[in-house]
């Protein structure tokens, strides 16, 4: 056993890997916020209609899918630090493709690229991210993905004012990549480096998700869904529904991904307090009420409470889903990768079955979708104790000694 001298610096080198996951995400997610505002341009620039930008968006996912199932065979071939290191510099720098695309058929190839390393990337960070959450014996993935969030917030911020200075996105995002691309292979550098065994069997290339990733991805699923539909409809249903005005109504959004933020940042505290489980299920509660008082609202306010209160309660349960499946089986990658490709195809499906369903009936009846899946939280939260600390709790001391050497 490890001295305490002798301990204390894995204890350090945790935090300062932590820090530097922590960067990653807020880069991953300036790579989003960066493309998101320059969609009217390269939507102008590659001359493609309404319809058909919406067919060439659905490339992102395909691509991620697609991709993201080999993110745990690269960092088997290369180790933890060098894979995160490759695919998010891949990642970064196929920021510039989509703005360079002068057609249709270019554009959806640049955004099936540009998915795929997102993919990839996003499942490399999140299995390093779990391993240092299991290490530290505290819950740290919520507000990792708050860090994604503010990167988010970050590249959506400055590409706003580069649109509003009327900048070619080719100068925006290639200027935008070479920076991100820089942080990234900076922050690289601090996270752990985890190899595997000399006899541990290479990961398949592709392969199904285990059952355990499924069940775990099912209530990602719920929360993705639910988290989808109220970002992308939230400002319709206040217009269309309740006839409040389009400032009001784009409120609704801001309202909802703003409680988003604010959970994600504080839910490492409340996991660590009640556990991923009690979270999860209090959280489903918390969305199923938002649901029900978007359905009922007789005035906008109320409805405006309700997407409030539905952010709020799926904010943290995409990251506790990850942190399971790390914990689910003995591959984390492969695990991360199976709920990972379950949630971005909820993200995905949402927004298109929103607008079907109230094709055929009504946006009310939609939401009322939303609910039963939010409810569908309460019901799921259990599948996470399995996987969760509760069931195997690791003291500080042994959480500061690596079980795979670097």
């Amino acid at each position: 056993m490890l001295s305490e001298p002798a301990a204390a610096p894995k204890l350090q080198e945790l935090k300062r890997a932590r820090i530097a996951v922590a960067v990653v995400f807020c880069v991953h997610g300036a790579v989003t916020g960066s493309f998101a505002t320059r969609i009217p341009w390269i939507q102008d620039h590659a001359g493609v209609s309404a319809g058909q930008l919406g067919l060439a968006l659905a490339f992102p996912a395909l691509g991620a899918s697609v991709a993201m199932p080999l993110a745990a065979a690269v960092s088997h071939r290369l180790g933890a630090r060098n894979a995160l290191r490759g695919l998010l510099a891949l990642w970064t720098l196929s920021l510039i493709l989509p703005s360079l695309a002068p057609n249709l058929v270019t554009l959806c190839l640049g955004l099936f690229v540009y998915g795929a390393t997102a993919g990839m990337s996003d499942v490399a960070m999140n299995a390093l991210g779990v391993e240092i959450e299991n290490r530290l014996d505290r819950s740290i993935m919520s507000s990792l993905h708050g860090m994604w969030s503010a990167g988010a917030l970050i590249g959506s911020a400055v590409g706003t004012l580069a649109a509003h200075l009327g900048t070619d996105a080719r100068l925006h995002h290639a200027l935008a990549a070479a920076a991100l691309t820089v942080f990234g292979l900076i922050a690289c550098q601090g996270v752990l480096d985890l190899r595997s065994a000399p006899d541990e069997e290479a990961p398949p290339r592709f392969t199904l998700p285990p059952r355990s990733a499924l069940v775990i991805g099912a209530v990602g699923f719920c929360a993705v869904f639910a988290e989808g539909a109220s970002l992308d409809w939230s400002a319709v249903y206040l217009r269309d529904v309740m006839d409040t005005s389009a400032g009001l109504a784009a409120a609704s959004t801001t309202a909802f991904a703003l409680m988003m933020a604010i959970a994600r940042l504080a839910g490492d505290r409340i996991v660590d307090r009640f556990g991923p489980v009690r979270t999860v299920r209090t959280g489903g509660v918390l969305a199923t009420a938002g649901g029900l008082l978007v359905v009922a609202a007789p005035h906008p306010a109320l409805a405006m409470a309700g997407f409030g209160l539905i952010g709020l309660g799926v904010a943290v349960v995409v990251p506790l889903a990850f942190a399971a499946a790390g914990r689910s089986g003995p591959n984390p990658s492969q695990a991360i990768a199976g709920v990972a490709t379950i949630t971005y195809t909820s993200g995905l499906i949402a927004p298109s079955a929103i607008g079907a369903v109230a094709d055929v009936t009504s946006l009310v009846v939609s939401f009322g979708l939303v609910t039963a899946l939010a409810l569908g939280l309460v019901v799921g939260a259990g599948v996470l104790r399995s996987a969760g600390r509760e069931s195997a709790p690791v003291s500080p001391r042994d959480a500061a000694v690596p079980d795979r050497r670097p």
